[in-house]
């Protein structure tokens, strides 16, 4: 249903609800203040892309969206995808690969899809972020330690190498203060809940800074002063050639943005006993997505922590995420040259703990535990996103999983010869093959086999090992399918050849228990009037019977 939550949830809004929603809105816009800035400098754009992001995408997500407390905005997995882009083909590129992703998040919503998403396989989704947060904590380190240099390299290996060749430029009072961040971040938590540790990490060695004359560098010194308006529109300006360059990185941010989101979505259900509409989500995480870069920022996703810390302060309607938003442009008109002061190791400190939940480390290492294939999944998942690509990573990951699936699936698929039963007494094991040895001995030249799992491609060496093994063609074959609830275009084209190879030696088909999804499959596909209707029956009684009546004519 593609209805906004805020739609349904103001027919029963009141003004406890209001109040509520509006001291959180107000706190998590506090929380969202130092992230919003500390995620655009981390991806290599100015401080104020990543203040209009949470502006302007968190209100249209949360008016927009599908989720009652979802909180937009820009997140540290997007950090490593959008330092990429920007390196490789600008702002402009990242402006029309941010949009052109919006369009696909749309697509994906108005076309229903927004539950398949959801079924990434963990090992992918887990190897994928926790590779992602040693991206982010690795390119840290530089204003954590206060490295004198240039600039930073965009793979993992360059930009250890290159932190190594400045290690003599580190500045005690960075450190200090990026470690006093740090201190912040964890103990202030025990103090008090109301006030958001990272807003007060902020203030605090801000003002330490200024006051004691310390020389760290700021927001102010890398960036200069910046720019406290509402953005104005700016429309990208983009060669066509670069059009085509830039479909892989409109499909990862898509990818991630709707992963996440959704992931987001359901923690956030968890949490307060709701349910989200996926397809909505995914649409308003388009519409953000399409519109936000037009005023300079960048992409947006659903927001995990600042969602949880939405919930935690009350917030229950989308009323919550719409008044993060205007506090957040208050703060940015009335305030935002202040933001200059910033120290980068603050920002860096803040980071770094982001980085450190993001990683996942005790999931991580609980699936090391998992069976060898799950396994494997998870560690190239996670060192091609640490040390190749994430686009690389993630579509490598889900190709992996897929082929593990299909492993399993086939596993657990058996083609078995079920006649040698009848013949060992005692051998039958359900009602079925007793009620039909009650009924009498099988006919001489009847052969019954049984497929027991989904019938589908990777299940179709069993099948043509199984069928091989037959050593004279029988009068009657009877295929057993009461375990088959899925049958694909490869198992319909091995029964059309086992018909024909039948009508070369004068078997008879028959199929017993053939349920809805291989019938129907099989009708749309000609296969039933190939087979007959008569030799479609519902169980193996009746197929003996339908046996009889071939051998006897």
């Amino acid at each position: 249903m593609l209805v906004p939550k805020l739609v349904t949830t103001l027919k029963t809004y009141n003004r406890e609800q209001a109040v509520a929603d509006i001291t959180a809105g107000v706190i998590v816009g506090i929380v969202a203040l130092p992230l919003a800035i500390a995620f655009a400098i981390a991806s290599g754009l100015p401080p104020q892309s990543g203040l209009y992001t949470a502006i302007i995408a968190g209100f249209l997500i949360s008016a927009l969206g599908g989720s009652r407390v979802q909180i937009g905005g820009p997140t540290g997995a997007f950090v490593v995808i959008v330092y990429g882009i920007v390196q490789q083909y600008g702002v402009g590129g990242l402006t029309v690969a941010t949009m052109m992703a919006g369009v696909i998040l749309v697509a994906l919503g108005a076309a229903r899809l927004g539950g398949a998403i959801k079924f990434i396989p963990a090992p992918v989704t887990t190897g994928f972020t926790s590779g992602i947060a040693v991206i982010i904590f690795s390119g840290e380190l530089r204003d954590f330690f206060g490295l004198q240099m240039p600039g930073v390299p965009a793979e993992f290996i360059a930009k250890i190498q290159a932190y190594v060749a400045h290690a003599d430029s580190v500045a005690p009072w960075a450190v200090v203060i990026a470690a006093f961040t740090l201190g912040i971040l964890v103990f202030w938590p025990r103090i008090s809940l109301k006030v958001p540790a990272p807003f007060v990490a902020l203030v605090v060695t801000t003002a330490l800074v200024q006051f004691a004359h310390l020389p760290v560098e700021t927001i102010g010194s890398r960036f200069g002063s910046i720019d406290a308006s509402f953005p104005p529109l700016r429309l990208p300006v983009i060669a066509l050639h670069d059009l085509s360059r830039l479909v892989a990185p409109a499909f990862a941010i898509a990818m991630l943005g709707g992963i996440e989101s959704l992931l987001s979505a359901v923690v956030a259900d968890g949490m307060i006993g709701g349910r989200h509409r996926s397809n909505m989500e995914l649409v308003a995480q388009g519409v953000a997505n399409i519109v936000t870069p037009l005023f300079g920022g960048i992409p947006a996703t659903g927001a995990i922590a600042r969602t949880a810390t939405n919930i935690k302060a009350g917030g229950r309607t989308p009323v919550a995420g719409i008044v993060h938003s205007i506090t957040l442009l208050l703060i940015t008109l009335f305030f935002g040259r202040w933001a200059a002061l910033i120290p980068m190791a603050t920002l860096a400190g803040i980071l770094v703990v982001v980085a450190y939940h993001m990683s996942e480390w005790r999931t991580f290492r609980g699936m090391l535990s998992a069976p060898r294939g799950d396994i494997a999944v998870l560690v190239v998942t996670f060192g091609l996103t640490a040390f190749v690509d994430l686009t690389v990573a993630l579509g490598v990951g889900m190709v992996l999983a897929s082929f593990l699936f299909m492993q399993k699936m086939a596993e657990a698929t058996h083609v078995t010869a079920i006649t040698d039963l009848f013949a060992d007494d005692g051998a039958e094991s359900d009602e079925l093959l007793s009620g039909a040895v009650a009924s009498g001995a099988i006919p001489a030249g009847v052969q019954i086999y049984e497929i027991d799992g989904p019938f589908f491609f990777g299940a179709a060496d069993k099948f043509k090992e199984t069928m091989g093994s037959i050593a004279r063609a029988p009068r009657v074959l009877i295929l057993r399918m009461r375990s088959v609830g899925l049958l694909d275009a490869t198992g319909i084209a091995l029964i059309r050849e086992l018909v024909k190879k039948g009508r070369r030696d004068g078997t008879t088909l028959v199929l017993a228990g053939v349920h809805e999804q291989p019938k129907d499959a099989m009708e749309k596909s000609g296969l039933v009037e190939m087979i007959g209707s008569a030799n479609f029956v519902a169980d193996l009684t009746a197929a003996l019977a339908r046996a009889r009546e071939v051998v006897a004519s």
